[in-house]
């Protein structure tokens, strides 16, 4: 690549430990986790003690040549942010990391406050999982515009993956309403292959608004690489938004369980179907802009042993 790339949605942790809606969710050994009642390969079986860290990530993303990582959350996870803390401390040229807020139960501005306080520059918020059979956080709640307005005047980023479809976009359009100057990336860009995904997508026609494509491997994975249906989505994105408005996400580890880290991306670089300059904003520029990124290098390529 003759620019820098940057992922805008990947995960660490140091183990998972962690309950959604009553179920756990525990780390197990050789990459496997307990999860809501069954057992899933969360990692890559050669992360024998289930330790998601930054120096791993960052031995993929020299290899894969990806020059900065936003790391996002989700409750699934468990909460990570006092490891983060020391990941931004420690790494603050390769990431920016969001912090997180428990918001499935009232009483979290506080935390919020201190978060920002911390030294966080974004924040995260798994909206999908305020809605369940039993009950539903509305992201219009008043303590949920408080912690919004509290990160419009302190100029933090929200992360914030939504429910399938359009099950949330009205309140999305009256937080940007309410608060124009918050910078919001929705991540796993509109739960494309969802109905009414492109609802999601038509939020970043707000001049804030960025979509992030965390997890579209994920979301492509029965049609499998090089993912052309997933190209054709981030085309017809285009047209709904325009490509200044997308970023590139791997959804780091979880999706390197069926791909590599690499390949979570060079489906889009090997792509007949985006222009080099459209490549090139996707997968980095926009980014960098967005969060605020500066002084990256492109990385060199490593050349394979079976090459």
């Amino acid at each position: 690549m003759i620019f820098p790339i940057i992922d805008a949605h990947a995960h660490l942790w140091l183990r998972q430990d962690a309950e959604v809606e009553g179920k756990k969710i525990q780390t197990l050994d050789n990459g496997k986790s307990a999860f809501m009642g069954k057992i899933r390969q969360m990692i890559p079986p050669f992360m024998t003690d289930g330790r998601n860290t930054a120096e791993i990530f960052l031995s993929n993303m020299d290899y894969a040549q990806v020059s900065a990582a936003v790391i996002t959350q989700e409750y699934i996870d468990g909460m990570q942010n006092d490891y983060l803390l020391d990941v931004q401390a420690k790494y603050p040229d390769r990431f920016l990391c969001c912090g997180m807020v428990d918001a499935r139960k009232p009483g979290y501005l506080p935390h919020a406050e201190a978060l920002i306080r911390q030294g966080f520059r974004a924040i995260k918020i798994p909206a999908q999982r305020l809605i369940t059979d039993k009950s539903r956080v509305w992201l219009t709640s008043d303590e949920m515009m408080a912690m919004f307005r509290l990160m419009e005047k302190n100029e933090i980023i929200l992360s914030i993956d939504l429910a399938d479809g359009a099950a949330q976009v009205a309140e999305m359009n009256e937080i940007i309403a309410e608060c124009p100057a918050l910078k919001i990336a929705i991540g796993h860009f509109g739960m494309v292959t969802r109905k009414d995904w492109q609802e999601q997508i038509k939020l970043a026609r707000h001049a804030n608004v960025r979509i992030e494509s965390g997890g579209i491997t994920w979301l492509f994975n029965d049609e499998f690489y090089p993912f052309t249906g997933a190209v054709w989505a981030i085309r017809e994105a285009i047209e709904l938004v325009g490509i200044e408005k997308l970023m590139w996400g791997s959804d780091y580890p979880r999706t390197i369980v069926a791909i590599t880290y690499r390949m979570s991306y060079d489906f889009v670089t090997r792509s007949t179907l985006l222009t080099d300059e459209e490549k090139a904003l996707f997968l980095g520029r926009n980014a960098a802009a967005f969060y605020g990124f500066d002084n990256l290098q492109p990385l060199p390529y490593i050349k394979n042993m079976s090459e």
